[in-house]
């Protein structure tokens, strides 16, 4: 089976105030941090060779998965200084996916085939029928789409009749286009053209890619569902859905006054709430202590330290923002 790469270095500035504690993608979901969900979907369709690139807060990603024994996978890590963007990051890994050239040697694209999967998104995407679709018409890139249907939340992507990448679309356009669900089969020769130092992005290569090299870059039109956690709006409602499919524990390892209420709410580690207290639609993140007798409603709580988002106000030593 191919390897993946799955893009964990992102600053997650929408998620903030969360992605100030965690990297986005060891956010518990619904009581499950998401690299591990990811990585479970991955495994359960075979692969077991990933690489997860690093940048942001990198020590809450390596310690929940370590080298992936525990998963039954074999999880090495691409570091990034700076965070190296989407097109970046992958030509960057491209030596641990294929093992690569001879140390010191000069870059030779190698002719394996690997995933690459977004660390913020959730989905049941057919990964041998993107591959198997990917093989056959010898793109250098297949995106797994599904119709965009919210376009003012979502860019999304024209393709022709056939399945060739057209151009991206701009979120808030009214015309017709695809959704990317954060899954794509891509050959290393794709990046070839990609410095490993330099910041770049699949905006910019992937239609330089289609004018020099028609039908490089083609869709997976697929009905798999999907879930992100984008924003902490978006974090808490997926949580939430989950949690209910699941039947999961929101609330975590916190301590909770039995005279405390907590109704759908994200409880991080070594939370304490104390008596007296409310939380309704609440995101509480590691190591906050709930003070008695407080209720909040819609918000994110963390402790205050370093840098404020806008929005975000100190109270009694935590920062305090609305979803």
């Amino acid at each position: 089976m191919v390897p993946a790469l799955v893009l964990t270095a992102g600053l997650a500035t929408r998620l903030r105030p969360l992605s100030f504690v965690r990297a986005k993608a060891a956010l518990p979901v619904a009581g499950i941090p998401l690299v591990r969900r990811i990585l479970a979907s991955l495994a359960s369709a075979g692969i077991t060779d990933v690489v997860l690139n690093l940048h942001h807060l990198p020590h809450t990603l390596t310690t929940l998965i370590g080298d992936g024994s525990d998963l039954h996978m074999r999880v090495r890590y691409s570091w990034e200084a700076p965070v190296l963007g989407s097109a970046g990051g992958p030509r960057r890994a491209i030596p641990l996916l294929s093992h690569g050239p001879p140390k010191g040697g000069p870059y030779v694209p190698s002719s394996s085939t690997f995933l690459i999967v977004n660390g913020d998104t959730l989905t049941d995407v057919d990964l041998q029928g993107l591959l198997s679709a990917h093989r056959a018409s010898g793109a250098l890139v297949t995106m797994a789409v599904v119709p965009n249907t919210e376009p003012q939340k979502y860019s999304g992507i024209a393709f022709d009749d056939d399945g060739a990448f057209v151009e991206f679309v701009p979120r808030g356009s009214s015309r017709p286009s695809w959704h990317f669900v954060g899954v794509q089969a891509a050959e290393p020769a794709a990046f070839a053209s990609v410095s490993p130092d330099v910041p770049s992005e699949v905006s910019a290569l992937y239609p330089s890619l289609v004018n020099t090299q028609p039908g490089a870059v083609r869709a997976f039109r697929t009905s798999a569902s999907f879930v992100d956690i984008g924003t902490p709006s978006d974090y808490l409602a997926t949580s939430l859905l989950l949690a209910e499919r699941e039947g999961a524990n929101l609330n975590g390892h916190a301590r909770i006054d039995a005279g405390a209420r907590v109704e759908r709410s994200i409880l991080w580690d070594d939370v304490v709430v104390g008596e007296g207290a409310l939380l309704r639609e609440c995101v509480v993140t590691d190591g906050v202590h709930v003070p008695a007798d407080t209720s909040w409603h819609g918000v994110t709580i963390r402790v205050a330290s370093g840098e404020l988002t806008p929005g975000e106000k100190r109270v009694e030593g935590l920062a305090i923002a609305n979803l």
